[in-house]
């Protein structure tokens, strides 16, 4: 069986390590890598999509990165419990057309016992806005892990 420490139950700094490596890991964009974390069943809502299983995360996520070009994100413990996480968390991208976007989402993780997500579920708006008012760009420095980001 494979296993992704840390483990639950989480505490405040293993939950925050979790957070961080989850950020780590859709930054690089690489929609195999970020299954990795996944269990083989894992079920997901994703906005109004419900996804099942590692091959449909891979495919979800591949098609993703295509529409949304120069992804790049960040996330923020909210709360956790044992083997449950809730994060916040913001991106931006643009569209093929050039516009650019922000989204604004909240997550609930729940973890099987060898630290692979069995389940996440996503609640995700997006807002346009001007390639100026940007201010996310490219994986987050090590100095900011765990830096809060502004509510706009």
């Amino acid at each position: 069986m494979t296993s992704r420490p840390p483990l639950p139950p989480f505490n405040r700094q293993t939950a925050a390590q979790k957070v961080q490596a989850a950020e780590d890991a859709w930054n690089t964009r690489d929609p195999h890598k970020v299954a990795l974390a996944y269990t083989e069943d894992s079920v997901w809502r994703n906005r109004d999509r419900f996804i099942t299983g590692r091959d449909a995360i891979v495919e979800f996520l591949t098609e993703k990165w295509q529409r949304e070009l120069d992804y790049s994100l960040r996330k923020e413990l909210w709360a956790f419990d044992g083997d449950h996480i809730a994060v916040r968390f913001q991106y931006e991208c643009h569209d093929a057309d050039g516009q650019w976007w922000r989204s604004y989402g909240n997550e609930l993780w729940e973890f099987a016992e060898n630290g692979l997500m069995a389940r996440r579920e996503a609640s995700i708006n997006d807002v346009r806005i001007a390639e100026g008012d940007r201010r996310i760009f490219g994986p987050r420095p090590e100095a900011e892990h765990g830096v809060p980001f502004p509510l706009r």
